[in-house]
């Protein structure tokens, strides 16, 4: 063997093109989502009443019941909101860590993300033989992500809230994580989407120092060391490899699901998103009941015979004094005193969407006189549950919606508009001038359920959300002295689908796709695309004379008083 000469010095740079990293996530299209900078999501730390395009990482809380009455036995869950990220499979892990042995079930609210993020989510749900339902929870008090807050400390937990259906959202890769529940509740009122997967590939140049010396001639590597990494680009594929589709298909199976779920994100561009009907979930198993999020969270649960395992009860404070019951006094011994007021909301926030009956204060109109709904206030996620609690009240009475409003959280409106179509409700843009008292004063009452007033056409408003709620409208209404704005707020192709479904034409989407800010549209184009029924106002529902005709509209009702007197026999 002939000694080789070993160099000192001698290296050599080498440049190549290493390996395509594959990095797997779901597109936020549509509903939940269409393009990223599109989302409308709550920011975490912000108020939740104000909106933000910035969609926060999903974050895990145990949220507490905050329902009257429920204490000292009330229900627990834990929040799940945001967007899936790599980090939120180690996020859950340590919440489940700190509940210990406590199985609380899981409330999602999310556009998407990450799809192996997803998918571990789902394995540690099912693992830990959690419930989930999709729903959005209203936090009291503290929210998570507000600094410096203290009006929970000594309470029975750091967070308090309700949850409910309406508004929420689990798209994209959240129906993975959601099919690990045990029992998966989306309920009628939430949407859940699925799409194709896109997948980006980064591309990465990588230099290498390699040491070697020379043996016989030949060279002899003694090692190689990583110096440094460049970015050379990426590229996006909007189809599910063969193997991805293997991996989500066996997934599902393990987690019980049908395969119909992964044929419709198959079928689906990434650039829509398609939403499952609540009995295409049930018959696909991806729901295992159509039940909704109530059935997780609300009071009732912890009832004292057999209350459910998420309930947690708190011992009273020591030293507290038993409550007990007394005599009231007198009326005439007492001063009576106004209810606490509600806080004002903060600076720049408008106030939410209020529903009440009124009815027609014109003299002109005695003994018949119309009534309808005034909708006035910001849209929120709450918006459409105030609604259907207002709608179980009138039971089958149709009543106009006369609504006035800058507009708001666009699913909220997405869900109100459908509650409004299928009950057949028309819609006006007036503002509702409320006489002798407004309902928001504490002492002012409804006399026999409905508040004295005038729908005014002048100075209403009926601004970018606002649209997608009168679109539900059977008729459809706008007066030449009351404005309607409107501008594409996002999720395109949710917005597209949604007015094809209340048979609005395809002109009004071409027009507010064109304004990326908003703008006002005139009557004439309202009328030519088919957002308005027809060119008259408010007054067609709710004027003095609309009770006259024969046969009578349908929210025309005597007053009580007068038919009494009418009907009473004659005194001698």
């Amino acid at each position: 063997m002939v000694s080789g000469r070993r160099s000192d010095s001698v290296a050599r740079w080498w440049r190549r093109l290493l390996h395509l990293v594959p990095v797997v996530a779901m597109a936020i299209a549509a509903l939940a989502a269409a393009a990223r900078a599109e989302e409308v999501f709550p920011k975490a730390g912000s108020h939740p009443k104000v909106w933000s395009n910035d969609i926060p990482e999903m974050r895990f809380v145990v949220v507490r019941s905050n329902a009257p009455g429920c204490e000292p036995n009330c229900p627990e869950w834990i929040s799940a909101e945001g967007t899936i990220e790599a980090g939120a499979p180690a996020q859950l892990k340590r919440t489940l860590k700190a509940l210990g042995r406590r199985q609380l079930p899981v409330i999602v609210n999310s556009p998407g993300g990450n799809v192996e993020a997803a998918l571990q989510l789902g394995r540690m749900i099912r693992k830990a033989r959690l419930d989930i339902a999709v729903g959005v929870t209203d936090f009291s008090g503290c929210w998570p992500g507000m600094k410096d807050c203290r009006d929970n400390d000594g309470k029975a937990a750091p967070y308090f809230g309700s949850a409910f259906d309406g508004g929420a959202m689990c798209n994209s890769a959240c129906p993975l994580m959601f099919a690990g529940g045990v029992h998966r509740m989306v309920g009628n009122w939430a949407f859940l989407g699925v799409h194709q997967i896109t997948t980006t590939y980064r591309r990465e140049q990588v230099y290498y120092r390699t040491t070697y010396r020379i043996v016989n001639g030949r060279k002899k590597v003694l090692g190689t060391k990583v110096v440094s990494r460049k970015d050379a680009g990426s590229y996006k594929t909007y189809e599910m490899s063969k193997s991805t589709e293997k991996r989500l298909s066996a997934y599902l199976k393990e987690m019980g699901i049908g395969a119909g779920v992964l044929k419709t994100m198959k079928a689906t561009p990434a650039s829509d998103i398609h939403r499952i009907d609540l009995d295409d979930m049930l018959a696909m198993n991806l729901v295992t009941s159509k039940s909704t999020v109530a059935v997780l969270t609300s009071a009732s649960l912890c009832n004292p015979v057999e209350p459910a395992q998420n309930c947690r009860k708190v011992p009273e404070p020591a030293g507290k004094p038993a409550m007990t019951a007394s005599v009231a006094p007198t009326t005439a011994a007492t001063d009576v005193k106004p209810p606490a007021v509600a806080a004002t909301p903060p600076a720049g926030v408008p106030p939410e969407m209020r529903f009440v009956v009124v009815r027609g204060s014109n003299p002109l109109c005695n003994p018949d006189c119309p009534e309808w709904i005034s909708a006035e206030g910001a849209i929120t996620p709450q918006t459409p549950q105030k609604l259907r609690q207002l709608l179980a009240t009138l039971g089958d009475r149709r009543l106009p919606v006369v609504i006035n409003s800058r507009g708001g959280d666009l699913f909220g409106a997405l869900i109100a508009g459908r509650l409004i179509h299928e009950r057949k409700l028309d819609v006006a843009v007036a503002h509702t001038d409320f006489v002798g008292c407004d309902p928001s004063e504490w002492n002012c009452l409804a006399e026999d359920g409905a508040y004295s007033g005038l729908s005014v056409d002048s100075g209403a408003e009926c601004d970018s959300a606002c649209g997608i709620m009168l679109a539900g409208g059977a008729r459809r209404l706008v007066g030449s002295q009351a404005r309607l704005s409107m501008y594409l707020m996002g999720h395109g192709q949710i917005v597209k689908a949604y007015l094809e479904e209340m048979a609005i034409g395809p002109g009004l989407f071409a027009a507010i796709e064109q304004h990326p800010v908003e703008r006002q549209i005139e009557p004439d184009l309202l009328l030519k695309v088919g957002l308005t029924t027809g060119p008259q106002s408010a007054d067609a529902l709710t004027g003095a004379g609309v009770c006259k005709v024969s046969p009578k509209p349908a929210n025309c009702r005597g007053f009580p008083a007068a038919d009494a007197a009418a009907n009473a026999p004659r005194k001698l």
